[in-house]
């Protein structure tokens, strides 16, 4: 069974690209949704947090503010490091019973952080949406309620363009617009659907 792990900075349109493949019937696991599961209130994640975070990364309806914990983490590596910590076992042991769990061709693992973490090994083949710097950071101004200060940080916490390009297997240039990134796509579930077989 066929993995393909989809990564690429913040605002470079994984998600456009994973809603791509769900609309051809292509199993799609992302993890940033796995994180926010984790942390709901009453998972063992959520306590680890107040714990080490205290209570204060609580709104008042008593979940976590994830904005508050993101402004928190992006200004301090050490901060980010324990979240991780916290978070990144859990996500993994998650999404590898998702792998295990379906039964299509191929499937797809949306994984923001695969090469900082180095998650290669439980993907058959890193595909990565490219786009630039200046993209990123327009987009996700339009789409989250974010500083351009915070933006830059994030995107400086993430592995360079460069380093991120050199671990991919396959890439999507994502500055052509949704006509182009649909080709794209379909070309990228034909190759897959191949290689599937041999899986």
């Amino acid at each position: 069974m066929l993995t393909i792990g989809l990564t690429g900075g913040i605002g470079s349109g994984k998600s456009t690209v994973a809603n791509l493949f769900r609309e051809l019937d292509v199993p799609v696991y992302d993890t940033d949704v796995m994180a926010h599961q984790l942390v709901e209130p009453g998972q063992p994640a959520l306590d680890e947090i107040i714990n080490v975070f205290g209570r204060n990364i609580l709104d008042t309806s008593g979940k976590l503010d994830r904005e508050k914990l993101k402004q928190k983490v992006f200004k301090n590596d050490s901060d980010r490091k324990k979240l991780e910590t916290i978070l990144h076992p859990r996500i993994r042991e998650l999404l590898l019973k998702k792998i295990n769990s379906h039964d299509a061709p191929y499937c797809v693992a949306v994984i923001p952080l695969l090469v900082e973490h180095q998650w290669q090994q439980i993907v058959d083949r890193v595909l990565v949406v490219d786009t630039s710097a200046d993209s990123q950071i327009s987009r996700t101004l339009k789409r989250d309620n974010m500083t351009e200060s915070l933006i830059k940080a994030i995107i400086n916490s993430q592995a360079s363009r460069d380093t991120r390009l050199a671990a991919a297997d396959d890439v999507i240039d994502n500055s052509q617009g949704l006509k182009n990134l649909k080709q794209q796509v379909q070309q990228l579930h034909e190759k897959y659907l191949q290689l599937a077989q041999h899986y």
